[in-house]
């Protein structure tokens, strides 16, 4: 290692690229169990949520998603008190045989239609567990590589951790795109999507061997052996205010809006382009999958950057592109990824007047609401199924006045269930869906996007433009964070915020920005979500958060 004597230039260069490498690589093969939900989310909806609507469906399936992200603080506070206690190494190999093993169960564990109610419950264990595993693996990896780093480097260095979600999404996608073309999409849905799962269990294997050659940090070996490692590390990192409010200022000032960028570049993306724009799945995971490939190497350019000119210019400065940038690049996605449906949205603008007590908020935490008890809610309801995005005007209807839609110059009256007779009202409102859905047909709204009309090049053009935001904030968050906190508390103080920021504010990205979207019928509402969080992190970050790349982390 540097400072090692004996220790030739090669010698220490060998040894950083192995720690690089097998660092980075488990952490991959981590990311991949993690993200295989992430990215089946509609086929797991089908498989696991079948009992419920399908717009509650997709919204319960985005939040079981998100509960792996729920946990993970509390994973960081777990496994970061070990790892400041008894060292980096061993502690990340716990999170990675908890994380491997979690996601293999996934992949036997049995549908809706089997067991019932149990599966959904199950499955959401199962995501807790894989959260809480990765809560502790980020912050072992990071904080492991930075503190092998020579001084100068450590933003180079950890960039290298810092691609390996990305890698391990790209990984993941490969896998399901290749499973996919092999057996087809009938059987993909119907079984195949649980081999993904299930090779997971070699990947554990080969991740553990790797990570098994490591020796310790030299940092917490130094303090080991001199006997200054933490006693009590949570009560260090959270319960001494000089300690804590930069565990404040590192999470609203640099994570929070790092983990908005982050989600939504990646993620809420391809849930957009899919449920939204009605693109299918393989064509989807493809687009972003070359996206992802073009944008990677971008994490290691912006990490030695920030090398050079800092972390908190380039971090801050990724936030503010989001912010003025998502809404016209979204709009042109949908130009560009369904352009049927963007000319209809344009020609054919759809406007939905109801009284306001008679419409419901299009979600149900007891599953079972179809909503069909009013006029508003069956217009609503059909309108999110089909992916339309409308305009609301409740304020200027009269109390019982029916629901009416207004699709370009045609205007249909929703039935009001309560007004007909009980054996009358599933075939009138069947007859309205129908005659509703054939309106948006006959106004040019597309039931899915034409691949013949997909301007591929553009779509992977805005795709990349999102994920180069993302390597602008993620690729200098590990070394800013490390460079905050002394080592005595590293693990524990650098992990709490990561997570609080990437589990919360991010990992619920796509279930918040959805529900907003199912709320007002905009399909681009959600997007105020990510907007307004970055812009938060980019006054605070400009006004508190330190510049850190000079520091030294060797105390």
């Amino acid at each position: 290692m540097t400072g090692q004597i004996g220790a030739t230039p090669i010698d220490t260069r060998q040894s950083e690229r192995k720690v690089i490498l097998a660092s980075s690589l488990g952490t991959v093969f981590e990311w991949y169990d993690f993200y295989l939900y992430g990215l089946l989310a509609t086929v797991i909806s089908a498989q696991f949520f079948s009992g419920v609507n399908e717009t509650t469906g997709f919204i319960f399936a985005l939040a079981a998603f998100a509960a792996g992200f729920a946990v993970r603080p509390f994973g960081a506070i777990f496994f970061g008190r070990i790892g400041d206690l008894v060292g980096r190494k061993n502690t990340f190999l716990v999170t990675m045989g908890l994380m491997g093993a979690s996601t293999f169960l996934v992949g036997i564990l049995p549908s809706y239609a089997s067991i019932g109610v149990a599966a959904p419950i199950l499955l959401v264990v199962l995501r807790l567990l894989q959260g809480l595993a990765l809560g502790g693996e980020y912050g072992g990896a990071a904080t492991y590589v930075a503190e092998h780093a020579p001084e100068g480097k450590r933003g180079l260095f950890t960039s290298f951790i810092q691609t390996t979600a990305t890698l391990g999404l790209f990984a993941a996608l490969g896998v399901v795109i290749t499973i996919r073309t092999l057996i087809g999409e009938e059987a993909f849905a119907d079984w195949g999507w649980r081999i993904p799962f299930l090779i997971s269990i070699i990947l554990l294997g080969v991740s553990l061997w790797i990570r098994m050659q490591l020796n310790e940090s030299p940092v917490f070996q130094k303090m080991k052996d001199e006997g200054t490692t933490s006693k009590a590390p949570l009560t260090e990192a959270f319960g001494r205010w000089g300690n804590l409010k930069w565990v404040i200022i590192a999470l609203f000032g640099a994570v929070a809006g790092q983990a908005v960028v982050w989600y939504t570049g990646q993620f809420y993306a391809l849930f957009f382009l899919e449920k939204t724009l009605k693109v299918d799945g393989a064509t989807a995971n493809i687009l972003i999958a070359i996206a992802l490939a073009l944008g990677t190497p971008f994490f290691i350019l912006f990490g030695w950057l920030s090398d050079k000119i800092g972390r908190k210019p380039i971090i801050l400065a990724g936030c503010a592109l989001a912010a003025l940038t998502y809404f016209p690049a979204f709009q042109m996605l949908t130009s560009a990824a369904n352009p049927a449906m963007a000319k209809a949205q344009q020609n054919a603008a759809v406007i939905m007047a109801a009284d306001p007590d008679t419409c419901a908020f299009q979600f149900d935490p007891i599953g079972r609401n179809k909503f069909q008890s009013t006029g508003c809610d069956i217009i609503k309801s059909t309108l999110a199924k089909a992916g339309a995005s409308y305009t609301a005007f409740t304020r200027e209807r009269i109390t019982g006045d029916p629901a009416r839609v207004r699709i370009g110059s045609r205007v249909l009256a929703a039935p009001d269930p309560w007004r007909l007779a009980e054996e009358d009202r599933a075939g009138a409102i069947a007859a309205f869906r129908v005659q509703l859905e054939q309106a948006l047909t006959d106004a040019g709204y597309p039931a899915k996007a034409d691949p013949a009309q997909i301007n591929k090049p553009l779509v992977v053009a805005i795709l990349f433009y999102l994920v180069l935001l993302v390597t602008m904030v993620y690729g200098p968050i590990a070394a800013l964070l490390v460079e905050l906190f002394p080592s005595r508390i590293r693990y524990t103080a650098m992990s709490l915020p990561y997570h609080i920021g990437n589990g919360w504010f991010g990992g619920f990205l796509p279930t918040t920005a959805f529900a907003m979207v199912a709320a007002t019928g905009n399909i681009y509402y959600g997007l105020w979500y990510p907007v307004v969080v970055a812009v938060i992190t980019l006054v605070i970050g400009l006004f508190f958060l330190p510049e850190t790349f000079r520091r030294k982390i060797h105390d």
